[in-house]
């Protein structure tokens, strides 16, 4: 291997560990749920509002965020989005009650806000266009990793000692993360200058709006089932405890190998074929899950191949973003970020109100329907011929 080759490696494996931090602050409620409601003393729904409110603050703070701090050299960002994310976490750890915890998640947000899409936009900045798409699935397997280790770890802290002591140990890999970006990335110029108008000119394309529409549908009806996976999987096998922290570490593991196989089928056939694949089976596992889970072996073989499925989609969909604004990928990949998040946010809302009215088994119905909508969606929009005689027709209007 090249020296050029082992020096990418190592800023994208950097920028990896940097997103483990992030992805384990994000993910980590759906693992100390039963620890939260225990301890806070308050209902699942009411625990679930604690990954809504960091995904709402992170889908405002990352377009806003990336604004901000257009100018900012890349690597002082990184480091100062991961410092920001694990004193966050560390003020979850000391939060004397439920609405200090839910401040706690905003601050962190805000780090994490910034952090994902910087990191996503500096590792294609620093590859081969040929490369584009593993380099950006190398970060988002800082993601999966966080599902595959992080999650289960904090489920297994939590029961051992509480759920401060996860989010502590959460901070703790988060300022370590700062600290690796700070001494591994070279520096990093900030994009060009632009106005803040040009900055969100990117959001009129009607593709691009299409892809975040499909991001917010795929996240919402992902994360509505896997958030509340401990009640989902209580009511199908009567599963509980140490049982969940496995199959939840079973859901990761596939999410690693779908991200993998995202990004080589992103860089081999494009961004189409995979995403309508991805959401095809999406729909198909999420519709099945009530059946499929009624007992431990079936429920571990379901959420791996759930994970695996819903994890592909995130390198084609940044591969896209970039392919349709490369002037503005930083800005394409935040408001991606928000999309994600904004689904993210809304599964508590949409899952908690479905988990009250219907219960935990109709969780993945109303989740595999928003996933059919997310293929209509694609469908319709994603003809750039199609795009293109729209524009013309507005330039034509306009001129």
């Amino acid at each position: 291997m090249s020296s050029l080759s082992t020096s990418a490696g190592s800023r994208n494996a950097v920028l990896a560990f940097g997103a483990f931090g992030v992805g384990t602050s994000g993910y980590i409620v759906a693992g100390l749920l039963p620890s939260l409601v225990s301890e806070l003393h308050v209902s699942a729904t009411a625990a679930a509002q604690l990954v809504t409110s960091f995904a709402i603050a992170y889908a405002i703070g990352s377009p806003l965020f990336a604004a901000v701090t257009g100018r900012w050299e890349r690597r002082t960002l990184l480091v100062a989005a991961l410092v920001v994310t694990g004193l966050g976490n560390l003020f979850a750890a000391v939060a004397p009650g439920y609405t200090t915890l839910l401040l706690a998640r905003v601050v962190t947000a805000v780090g994490a806000a910034v952090f994902t899409p910087a990191a996503s936009a500096v590792a294609a900045e620093l590859t081969t266009p040929e490369r584009r798409g593993r380099a950006v699935a190398m970060v988002f397997g800082g993601l999966t990793v966080a599902l595959i280790f992080g999650v289960p770890l904090g489920s297994l802290v939590s029961q051992q000692w509480d759920y401060e002591a996860a989010f502590l140990l959460v901070g703790v890999l988060s300022l370590a993360g700062a600290i690796a970006v700070r001494l591994v990335l070279p520096r990093v110029a900030p994009p060009p200058a632009v106005r803040l108008a040009e900055r969100f000119a990117v959001a009129r394309d009607k593709r691009v709006v299409a892809l975040l529409v499909t991001t917010v549908l795929a996240c919402l009806g992902a994360f509505m089932v896997y958030t509340l996976s401990s009640s989902l999987l209580a009511a199908t096998a009567g599963i509980t405890g140490g049982t969940v922290t496995v199959l939840l570490f079973c859901y990761g593991i596939g999410g690693a190998l779908g991200n993998y196989l995202g990004g080589r089928a992103a860089d081999r056939w494009g961004a189409r074929v995979p995403v309508l694949l991805v959401l095809g089976g999406m729909t198909v596992v999420l519709a099945l899950l009530p059946f499929t889970s009624v007992t431990v072996v079936g429920a571990g073989i379901t959420f791996f191949v759930w994970g695996t499925i819903t994890w592909a989609i995130n390198p084609p969909m940044q591969h896209r973003l970039i392919e349709l604004s490369p002037g503005h990928a930083g800005l394409a990949l935040s408001l991606n970020a928000s999309a994600i998040y904004l689904g993210v946010g809304l599964s508590g809302i949409v899952g908690g109100a479905v988990l009250t009215s219907a219960g935990p088994t109709v969780l993945p119905e109303i989740a595999a329907v928003l996933s059919a909508v997310a293929i209509a969606v694609m469908v319709f929009f994603w003809d750039t011929r199609r795009a293109r005689r729209v524009e013309a027709r507005e330039e034509v209007a306009v001129g």
